[in-house]
């Protein structure tokens, strides 16, 4: 009869580990890291920097756009009309050193300056053509080229801003995951050991009914039992908690925070061990990709840019301006022969600073902000690629400890079937069978974190690597 009993009293635990299939909604990695990328609001918010960045860019291509310019000016005094001028001109910036112009005058009035005077022949109105040069500063670049360039980079860096924000969201939800998933988990090992304690304590209390068990043995197995219910309440709280953090990452294509309830569970983890992967293809990915370096390089392009102009303003401003008066043709329609040598307005400007004082200091500004740039750069370089080393390896002892640790609880699991048929036989107790039982549990639920700690490992992997969407969305 003792053994018999015994028998029923520790069925159960042959089975422990293994979970029912209940019917609950399962929330898969890869469905919820979907939502995540096409949802959430933090990377909406971070896609904005990008058309930010192109508005930089409208912005800086607007000082080549045409500009129609006019004026009237006009004096009448004591019925005599002194002066009447009117200009209008369309004055067309391009990309090379040159600025296209072309104007109509009008001019009239008794004190009319003579620079000003045109022949009433042709009704006091003038056509004019031509362009202004700059032979000296601003030939090879201005600032309008300058900002130019510069906005196209600011696109680029825009771009890393973009991936180095949502990374971060991203490993965060990845992280907020498995740590949802390790605390379902726990909470279903709790969840079984409590059924199994229960049944230990009901078939214990019957065997000392019978006689066939002490009354110490009704005691111990209550403790365990209210032992396992506290390590239940514990482990609810926790997936509690990591649920409502999940949900701070879940949200509709509307906008709308979406809810997580009770009977969503994780899918399971899939055997996906990186052993392909070395370490110096992720120093090539990080080199490559890495936001920060990125952003450092294109900075280091902006300054030298920045330098190139500070050289030009080392030059003398030299423009030659030569317009064509009513060539080819006139303000009434008439076409002329085209002559370079009559009818028509040149001028040289000229201005150069004598001791260039702001012109050189600027130059030695943007040299000693391009060799603080190349320091930051191999700082974070050396800083980055560290930083991936680590991860690195991390990763590659994680996946022997996640190998290591399922053996220990396999192995656990054969102790716990031996030591059950030890007390069948009458050569265990019930103290031996708790322990092992709670040697088990240990076991499973530090399986439970390696995995989890393998999977975050990954992620955090490419995190450092600095790879778009964490390697995870092509």
């Amino acid at each position: 009869m003792r053994h018999l009993v015994f028998f029923f009293l520790f069925a159960s635990a042959a089975s422990f580990g293994q979970v029912a299939d209940d019917s609950v909604s399962v929330l898969g990695f890869d469905d919820y890291y979907q939502i995540v990328i096409q949802n959430h609001p933090i990377i909406k918010q971070a896609e904005l920097l990008s058309q930010a960045a192109s508005q930089e860019l409208r912005l800086a291509r607007g000082a080549f756009d045409p500009k129609l310019e006019g004026t009237w000016n006009m004096k009448d005094l004591s019925d005599t009309e002194y002066y009447n001028l009117l200009d209008v001109s369309l004055k067309i910036p391009t990309w090379f050193p040159v600025d296209p112009k072309v104007g109509f005058s009008q001019n009239t009035g008794e004190y009319l300056n003579p620079e000003n005077f045109i022949s009433s022949s042709t009704d006091n109105q003038q056509l004019y053509a031509g362009v202004s040069v700059p032979i000296g500063k601003g030939l090879f670049i201005d600032s309008r080229r300058a900002t130019l360039r510069q906005a196209q980079l600011m696109q680029g860096m825009a771009e890393a801003d973009q991936i180095k924000e949502i990374n971060k969201i991203l490993l965060t939800a990845v992280k907020d995951y498995w740590e949802w998933y390790a605390a379902v988990n726990n909470y279903d090992l709790m969840l079984q050991s409590i059924d199994i304690a229960d049944d230990i304590f009901s078939r214990t209390k019957m065997a000392f009914e019978y006689g066939e068990a002490a009354p110490l043995d009704t005691i111990q197995a209550k403790i365990t039992l209210l032992g396992r219910k506290t390590a239940l309440q514990e482990a609810l709280i926790e997936r509690i908690k990591a649920g409502l953090t999940l949900s701070n990452h879940l949200w509709t294509e509307e906008g709308a925070p979406l809810e997580m309830t009770p009977d969503i569970e994780p899918g399971s983890i899939q055997n996906n061990l990186l052993s392909n992967v070395q370490l110096e293809q992720m120093y090539e990915l990080a080199r490559e990709n890495h936001p920060e370096l990125r952003k450092l390089n294109l900075k280091n392009e902006s300054l030298i840019i920045d330098n190139r102009l500070a050289r030009e303003n080392l030059k003398p401003r030299l423009d030659l301006n030569y317009y064509f008066l009513d060539q080819p043709i006139n303000a009434q329609g008439n076409s002329n022969d085209l002559m370079f040598m009559d009818n028509y307005k040149v001028g040289v400007d000229f201005a150069f600073p004598i001791f260039l004082r702001k012109e050189r200091a600027k130059l030695g500004m943007t040299k000693l902000k391009i060799t603080e740039n190349n320091y930051q750069l191999d700082f974070t370089e050396r800083q980055i690629l560290n930083e991936l080393s680590a991860q690195y390896n991390e990763m590659i002892n994680l996946q022997q400890i996640v190998v290591q640790q399922q053996e220990m609880a396999d192995s656990y699991q054969l102790i716990l079937q031996a030591e059950r048929l030890n007390l069948e036989n009458g050569e265990s107790d019930l103290f031996k069978l708790n322990i092992q039982i709670d040697k088990l549990i240990e076991a499973q639920s530090k399986l439970i974190k390696t995995k989890v700690n393998y999977q975050k490992s990954i992620a955090t992997l490419y995190w450092a690597a600095g790879i778009s969407n964490l390697g995870l969305v092509d």
